[in-house]
């Protein structure tokens, strides 16, 4: 008998964790679905044009390593 009790106990639990998580607000009809601000694209593509061209190429591992490879002795 204890061992009923015992399993309908954690099996309440359980059903009652799924049953929460599968609970989701419903959508408001009257609120706007889309919330994105509007992309200038006018704006944008002068903004990159704004950037300026780097001089040198970017070594990220430049750190890492020797700027020259190293020389074999003869």
């Amino acid at each position: 008998m204890r061992i009923l009790v015992i399993a309908a106990a954690v099996l309440a639990l359980t059903a009652g964790s799924a049953q929460a998580q599968g609970r989701r607000p419903a959508a408001d009809p009257a609120k706007p679905a889309d919330n994105k601000p509007k992309v200038d694209e006018k704006a944008y593509k002068a903004a990159l044009e704004r950037i300026p061209e780097p001089k040198d190429k970017y070594d990220p591992w430049g750190g890492a390593r020797p700027s020259e490879p190293a020389k074999k002795p003869k």
